[in-house]
């Protein structure tokens, strides 16, 4: 049965995501895809599935602990009766190979725009073990994958500990330098701060000029063409290190390169987003390493520095929370945290001499390489502990691993929590779904 009743306006706004589930969007950074109007925005009730029509082929399904409305470019299905029990339901609709099944019946006019239909999606039939059958499938899993969970939260700390040290690292050594030497006090009020005495003071406008990204949305992105880098790479968490990450690089079409050249980068230059969902973020950038055609895109701002290129010092002074402090003080928010050029035209620079900044950038380059190392180590053990985990749910919910005579023993529960990423690709679909 799907909900066709219209939202009143009242409700909480649900979303579906391959990763999460269904979770409320009070609970995600989505604030820059929400619809200005709930019009034709669907009822939801604990226990209905939901699936999202663009990309239920990719696991974007789920059974509801939540009552609320979702989006129009989502469909809701209601049981006939209570036979299901919902958790297992839940996870045989994620199941890769049911996921395959979607992926076989799904239609669209390229591969970027498939979708699964209400009355495709019905004639499905799903394997149906008795209701005490499914009920112990669902008290083994969850203890199984509480273990799980367990081991990867321990692995998530690991990682946040690490990125503190490599924070503290940085921090540390662009505001003080390597040597120690007697610091003067900058007496400005909006940001006042200890460097020594031999490095110079400038505002960002006297060693930069600026200019804005493409006026793009989401929906001129193309799988292939000249690469670009918008607010949501920016703020992505695979936009950690210093210089850009293969990952972050989406696509739009070369006519741009003839109608919109100002928005192209150069080595040595940053990208920062404009806006931001919270604080933390304001100031995040993406710096410009290596020679190609690359354009900053939508909320982005280009910071291009007047003389050289070689500029990977100040890519890590803006890792800086000392120096991003200032930002922090200056940004007003709404909805969301807005970072104009003439804020970043204000703000301070600490200015060493050459010789001393490739110092700087020879230390942190080796220091902060090894702790990258142990996160991407800690990362992969992550990966490998979420395969764990999907291969068990799918074993047990096919039937491949009978769990009927197993005993489970007292166990604490630990939820599923799937790492937050502002670059959200089922957010962005169900935004420009909206929005078409």
């Amino acid at each position: 049965m799907i909900d066709e009743r219209s939202a009143s306006g009242d409700e909480e706004l649900l979303s579906v995501s391959h990763l999460t589930g269904i979770t409320p969007r009070s609970q995600k950074n989505v604030t820059m895809f929400q619809s200005e109007s709930l019009i034709g925005y669907k009822i939801c009730q604990i226990g209905d599935i939901v699936a999202n029509t663009m990309w239920t082929w990719q696991g974007a399904i789920g059974v509801s602990d939540y009552a609320g409305v979702v989006s129009p470019a989502y469909n809701v299905y209601r049981q006939k009766d209570d036979y299901y029990h919902p958790k297992y339901l839940d996870m045989l609709l994620r199941e890769p190979k049911l996921v395959d099944v979607y992926h076989s019946l799904s239609t669209g006019i390229r591969p970027s725009r498939l979708r699964l239909y209400p009355e495709v999606f019905l004639t499905i039939d799903f394997p149906v073990p008795p209701r005490a059958e499914q009920e112990k499938i669902v008290l083994f899993l969850d203890w199984k994958v509480s273990e799980i969970n367990k081991l990867i939260g321990i692995r998530r700390k690991e990682i946040q500990k690490l990125e503190e040290l490599k924070s503290c690292t940085i921090d540390k050594f662009v505001i003080h330098g390597l040597h120690g030497n007697f610091e003067n006090h900058n007496d400005d009020i909006r940001w006042e701060i200890d460097y020594p005495s031999n490095w110079k003071i400038e505002r960002l406008r006297n060693l930069f000029t600026f200019r804005k990204g493409l006026s793009i949305t989401k929906a001129n992105l193309e799988p292939t063409g000249i690469p670009v880098i918008s607010y949501g790479q920016v703020h992505s968490k695979k936009n950690s290190m210093v210089g850009l990450n293969n990952e972050l690089f989406r696509y739009v079409n070369p006519s741009y390169l003839i109608t919109d050249p100002s928005a192209l980068v150069q080595k040595g230059d940053f990208i920062f987003a404009d806006t931001s969902e919270d604080l933390g973020g304001s100031g995040n950038c993406a710096y410009i390493d290596r020679e190609e055609k690359i354009f900053a895109g939508y909320h982005s701002v280009i910071a291009h520095m007047k003389e050289g290129t070689d500029n990977k010092y100040f890519a890590y002074l803006f890792k800086s929370p000392t120096w991003r402090y200032q930002i922090w003080k200056k940004v007003n928010a709404v909805k969301v945290y807005s970072i104009t050029q003439q804020i970043l035209k204000d703000i301070f620079l600490l200015v060493p001499s050459k010789e001393e900044q490739q110092e700087i950038v020879d230390y942190l380059d080796n220091v902060c390489s090894k702790i990258d190392s142990l996160i991407a180590n800690t990362h992969k053990n992550i990966e490998e502990l979420i395969e764990m985990k999907y291969v068990v749910v799918s074993d047990v919910v096919t039937g491949k691993i009978d769990v009927r005579n197993v005993t489970v023993p007292e166990y604490d529960r630990v939820d599923d929590v799937a790492d937050d990423d502002t670059d959200n690709d089922d957010e962005a679909a169900e935004a420009g779904e909206e929005e078409g």
